[in-house]
């Protein structure tokens, strides 16, 4: 592999640099270097998700790169995300190659992740290379670098459902207050509503505060009313 160069598109339009020079820059905030096409008879779905993190669209091509979103969105430690946000040039035996990875995730620290989703029984030996060669140019950049091929359904599931509160609406403050006081040890989930008040009213404030994981369960078994909640600690995932 020869030089890697990156393209990506800023608030002044189109760039391309060298690789050590794309540190720097604040692709969580850049535009998608390419479209979300949508038509009829394609085989993939193509879609936007509202991220709580950025508090804006953020588009995806497949069920996969929705999924891989949203656990992105779920995650405390992502602080911006982006999808399609850079074009990776490089050139193999003088033949020039190119890539665009699925996300760029921020994380709070200042680091990176880049990831891109793909069935394992789909990936061909031109996206390996590709998926090598831009692990590679991450590596140079000291960013963390994934190839997603599924997610656990019991997780991605549970997720899904706390996701329906990410809004900040669902934040009431005084209801939030109170959940947390009540929860200063493992309780159960129903019983913690009820304890605060009508659970119709008090659920969503808790499913908000489980999405924003101040408080906690055990996602890799489906959530139940007796589902044990308990104070942060971590994250649960």
């Amino acid at each position: 592999m020869e030089g890697f160069e990156v393209g990506y598109v800023d608030e002044v339009g189109e760039q391309r640099v060298p690789l050590v020079h794309a540190r720097p820059v604040l692709f969580e905030g850049c535009r998608p270097v390419r479209g979300f096409p949508s038509y009829k008879g394609q085989r993939h779905f193509s879609g936007w998700w509202w991220s709580a993190t950025s508090l804006s669209l953020v588009g995806y091509e497949s069920w996969l790169e929705r999924d891989t979103l949203m656990m992105l969105d779920f995650d405390p430690l992502v602080v911006g995300v982006a999808s399609q946000p850079f074009w990776l040039f490089w050139a193999t035996e003088g033949k020039p190659r190119s890539h665009v990875p699925d996300f760029f995730a921020r994380l709070a620290d200042g680091s990176a992740r880049v990831l891109d989703c793909r069935p394992a029984v789909r990936v061909k030996q031109r996206d390996r290379a590709a998926f090598e060669a831009t692990r590679d140019a991450c590596a140079v950049l000291g960013w963390r670098y994934e190839v997603v091929d599924a997610w656990p359904e019991t997780l991605v599931g549970n997720v899904r459902w706390l996701a329906g509160y990410r809004h900040p609406r669902h934040g009431v403050p005084a209801v939030a207050e109170e959940l947390r006081a009540v929860c200063s040890a493992p309780v159960g989930l129903l019983d913690l509503a009820e304890s605060v008040g009508d659970p119709i009213a008090v659920l969503p404030v808790l499913f908000h505060l489980l999405w924003r994981q101040e408080l906690l369960v055990d996602l890799s078994v489906p959530l139940r009313p007796e589902t044990v909640v308990s104070p942060s600690a971590g994250v649960a995932w």
